[in-house]
């Protein structure tokens, strides 16, 4: 049976989605499933390995990308090529035979060597970033997509981080970049439910609609979590009931959990009060899996 793929999400940056993931990640292998596997799928800025200071690295593999390379003795210079391209990453300019492919723009979509009719495109690859594998002691681990500096090749990256999913996992926790844009889209493209973390402020009610508009537009089931509860106000709570949109849990700040965070110790003797909230969100999140599992399974 597939796993059961779950996305952990937020409009902007530093609402503590990685906290959430690898907290998430802990208490479901501690409460309900051995068979779990975190994605970091924050392929420019991963840091969940952060979190796991003992753990070992088991492999890495290089990630690349197939890129069109133009030979100049074989062109014809009919610009063909650069018309059919619809990132505008081929340059072609007859009176000086000049003809080049930037890779930086190229989506490696292969028209171009279909509109060559003269044989003059070869792709060659290209590397764009690692994928890390490593034992955390929780479950099947985590995979981490580091994106190569400079590339703009985030979605391909991520596509290639979420082929290691397999049918031995029970459950599959993608922690997503953060915003709306293309990357976000890629990482919860196949989610079964989407988490999506916010805080209780003007900055994080405003990015935290941008994102339910965006899993509405694209059909995805979603809660929230309100992380930092306490601090700010109660406009992102009145949201959540004039929407009618499940609050899944809070997380309230405390000044003793941050200090731990900051040390990059959260897993350790987490408070009382935090660890009972993160068990209660679990426990929701299990129900979800058993319906998908009951559903799979008839």
């Amino acid at each position: 049976m597939k796993p059961f793929k779950l996305a952990i999400a937020s409009g902007k940056g530093g609402t503590g989605k990685t906290t959430i993931s690898v907290n998430i990640a802990y208490f479901l292998n501690s409460d309900h499933t051995k068979s779990i596997k975190l994605l970091d799928c924050d392929v420019e800025e991963p840091n969940d390995a952060l979190f796991f200071p003992e753990a070992e690295l088991v492999s890495t593999k290089e990630v690349t990308q197939l890129i069109p390379r133009i030979d100049t003795d074989a062109c014809t210079f009919c610009r063909k090529c650069a018309e059919w391209c619809e990132f505008n990453a081929i340059v072609v300019i007859p009176p000086v035979k000049f003809a080049e492919v930037n890779a930086s723009l190229c989506h490696s979509c292969g028209a171009c060597l279909v509109a060559c009719e003269f044989d003059a495109i070869k792709e060659y690859p290209e590397p764009i970033g690692t994928i890390s594998y490593l034992n955390t002691g929780i479950g099947a681990g985590l995979a981490e997509g580091r994106l190569k500096i400079g590339s703009a090749m985030q979605t391909l990256m991520i596509k290639e981080l979420k082929k290691d999913v397999s049918d031995e996992h029970q459950i599959v926790i993608y922690d997503a970049p953060p915003g709306t844009s293309c990357p976000v889209v890629e990482t919860v493209s196949d989610a079964d439910f989407v988490i999506l973390v916010t805080e209780p402020t003007p900055f994080g009610l405003h990015d935290l609609k941008l994102t339910v508009t965006l899993l509405q537009d694209i059909g995805k089931q979603f809660g929230v979590i309100v992380n930092k509860s306490g601090l700010g106000n109660s406009d992102v709570f009145n949201y959540l009931d004039n929407e009618n949109i499940e609050l899944l849990g809070e997380i309230p700040f405390d000044r003793e959990y941050a200090r731990r965070y900051a040390d990059g110790s959260i897993l350790k003797d987490i408070p009382t009060d935090i660890e009972n909230r993160y068990r209660t969100i679990v426990d929701k999140i299990a129900l979800r899996m058993k319906a998908y599992e009951g559903n799979n399974n008839s």
